[in-house]
């Protein structure tokens, strides 16, 4: 039955221009909005802009023009950022809209009237970065721990928001319903932020130092602060009170942000809403939103990207030169969502490469070209069953159940995984059933038909799979196997029939992904860290050099017989948790392919992956070591993984293969 969905991008700041951060959160959502669309469901998709503000009257004055053209021009270049990266959005947002200011205005004086702000006095200290007051807890020597400078001690009369009267409530509420906020790490710390009394929210600024901002109804010497406007794009997006829209989207509000503004989202806009719901007269969670979805931080070499180091990312710079498609996958695909990520070009490289023109790329024009050059491109239809091409499409079946459930769940990564390791098993199952051995036996023929149909449906799974990720891709394939739109075909169609239809005509195929030299990635990357590493002024004589490192002793050489006592086997991770008691020890359940089923192995790797990272991921096993206890718990081997400076990264295989596949 078709449900609605509306998911919210965070309306983006104005003061600094679209990096990987702000593409990552709106390609989620694009991804998200076209996977329901292919459920059936009734979608709506927003993103925008957030405008008003200190820091944006700042800016603004810095560069000797208005705010307003100032607000236009940014505004203007994240609007033309997401269509070359395959992004469609069903409204594009800005708080300088006068849709907007109406509403903020109309709510504002529905809070006031019901008793929930009130004019009073404070003195804090202010950060103009975070456009609030900081608690003296909040600061670290006397400083904004995000913004790392001085905050200002202010003293003015402002109107504030009775949030600390909805604590409880709020409280209550996230506990009734566990996934509200998700995952459960951003959950937990909404919850240790509400141990501690809410203070009242300051939701104006006196104009006599702020006027770019909504000027409150009941009082103008005052404008609005900018989360009391911001927040309510949400609901002015859908044409509160009274458009149609409410009705149908609103009880489906899935809101995406980054962990930086979780305290906004889940505390500010969830109180405000209560007390919204308190001045319609509606029971306080009439207007909740169904699940706040947090994800964690892109990060470059030099940590966080952030404009002032100078490390941010352009997304349309790397779109033109991977494709937009590469770029959404590779996101989507090294991201576990709620958890940081580090990103590098020659990660995206070495992604593209293996996943996408070695395994898609590569089954798409196997199969096709096989297709052609033994059927003349006409797709046979499966005469006699076959065991084998059966156990292919169930597959394919199962990993259409098991991709639905996951990217239910915002675990994008592990959907793809699902599809990826359909895509192998697909390659794999070439391989044995040797199509072109076959096509030289007359007695072969109704085998090479059923195992050829089996393959091209395969392709047709995997197309209708991939478009919320790979648009482009996606309608390049259903183009040439003879496809309607795959929104169009929807998920429910493949678990009951073949995409493409027998007698169909298919021509040669073409290059979905051509390889990328990745020797001209990498030496481009040193070159980018060489500069990165030249000193920014000659040291002065009189700094002292450090020491140079004592070279290490090289390891003893050893014969091969030695070597080969190792038995390192590939497992598949099915389980992963925390060691208690051992801040560093991670509890692993690891699939080796043996009949007694998965063997525990605790890594020492805690402090580098959180154990849902870890979940479906193929990792190198010793697996005769001796069993060891540690923490009570029994380790029966050991995982392998390279060691750097400051960073631990466990071995990993660059396609799916078999668990129990001999390392050597």
């Amino acid at each position: 039955m078709s449900q609605s969905f509306y998911i919210t991008t965070p309306i983006y700041y104005v003061n600094a221009e679209p990096h990987l951060g702000h593409a990552y959160s709106t390609i989620v959502c694009d991804a998200a909005a076209r996977f329901h669309r292919l459920l059936g469901d009734e979608v709506r998709f927003q993103t925008g802009t957030d405008e008003h503000g200190d820091k944006i009257a700042e800016a603004a004055a810095k560069q000797g023009i208005a705010p307003q053209a100032y607000a236009d021009r940014v505004s203007g270049l994240f609007r033309a950022t997401w269509p070359p990266l395959a992004i469609a959005h069903d409204n594009f947002i800005r708080t300088t809209d006068p849709a907007h200011i109406a509403t903020v205005r109309l709510i504002l004086q529905k809070i006031f009237d019901a008793g929930d702000i009130y004019l009073g006095k404070y003195g804090g200290n202010y950060c103009v970065g975070c456009e609030r007051f900081l608690t003296d807890k909040e600061l670290i020597d006397g400083k904004c721990p995000d913004h790392d400078r001085p905050t200002q001690f202010i003293e003015e009369e402002n109107y504030f928001f009775r949030m600390g009267s909805y604590q409880q409530a709020l409280i209550e509420h996230i506990e009734r319903h566990p996934d509200f906020i998700r995952p459960e790490r951003y959950r937990n710390e909404v919850l240790s932020f509400l141990k501690e009394p809410l203070e009242d929210l300051c939701i104006s600024r006196p104009t006599s130092r702020l006027t770019w901002g909504i000027e409150l109804p009941f009082d103008p010497r005052f404008v609005t602060y900018v989360w009391f406007d911001a927040l309510i794009n949400y609901l002015t997006g859908l044409g509160y009170p009274d458009d149609p829209l409410m009705a149908k989207f609103w009880p489906a509000t899935q809101h995406l942000i980054a962990k930086d503004i979780l305290k906004p989202h889940g505390i500010y806009w969830p109180t405000m809403l209560m007390a919204l719901a308190k001045a319609d007269n509606k029971p306080l969670d009439a207007y909740l939103y169904q699940h706040l979805n947090v994800h964690g931080y892109w990060k470059t070499g030099a940590g966080k990207m952030s404009k002032s180091l100078g490390n941010v990312v352009a997304p349309l710079e790397l779109a033109k030169v991977y494709g937009a498609d590469a770029f959404r996958y590779f996101l989507l695909r090294d991201m576990a969502f709620g958890l940081d990520a580090s990103f590098s070009e020659e990660a995206l490289v070495e992604r593209y490469n293996a996943d996408l023109a070695n395994d898609l790329g590569n089954l798409f024009s196997r199969v096709l070209n096989m297709l052609y050059q033994y059927r003349g491109g006409v797709v046979p239809a499966a005469e006699f069953p076959q065991p084998d091409c059966q156990e292919l499409l169930d597959l394919g079946r199962q990993a259409v159940q098991g991709y639905s459930q996951q990217m239910q769940g915002f675990h994008f990564h592990l959907a793809l995984s699902e599809v990826w390791q359909l895509i192998g098993e697909a390659n794999r199952f070439v391989v044995r059933a040797e199509p072109w051995v076959l096509a030289k036996d007359p007695a072969q023929q109704k085998r090479l038909d059923a195992v050829l149909c089996a393959l091209v449906q395969v392709l047709g799974l995997v197309t209708v799979l991939i478009e919320p990720v790979m648009p482009g891709t996606s309608l390049a394939m259903a183009g040439h196997l003879g496809l309607e739109l795959p929104e169009l075909i929807g998920l429910a169609r493949l678990e009951s029939a073949d995409l493409v239809a027998a007698g169909t005509t298919l021509g040669k195929p073409p290059a979905l992904f051509p390889r990328i030299d990745t020797a001209k990635v990498k030496a481009k990357a040193e070159k980018a860290e060489a500069k990165a590493a030249l000193p920014a002024e000659t040291p002065s004589p009189k700094e002292k050099k450090p020491m140079a490192k004592e070279a290490a002793a090289p390891p003893a050489q050893i014969e091969y017989d030695e070597f080969a006592k190792v038995d390192l086997k590939l497992g598949t991770v099915r389980a992963a948790e925390k060691v208690k008691g051992a801040d560093r020890l991670l509890k692993l359940s690891i699939d080796l392919g043996e009949e007694d089923g998965p063997r525990t192995v605790v890594a020492g790797i805690a402090q580098h992956y959180a154990p849902e990272e870890l979940l479906g991921r193929q990792v190198v096993v010793v697996a005769n070591l001796k069993p060891v206890t540690l923490k009570g718990v029994e380790s029966r081997g050991m995982v392998l993984a390279a060691v750097g400076d400051d960073k631990v990264r466990v071995l990993s295989p660059d396609t799916l293969l078999p668990p129990g596949s001999k390392v050597r």
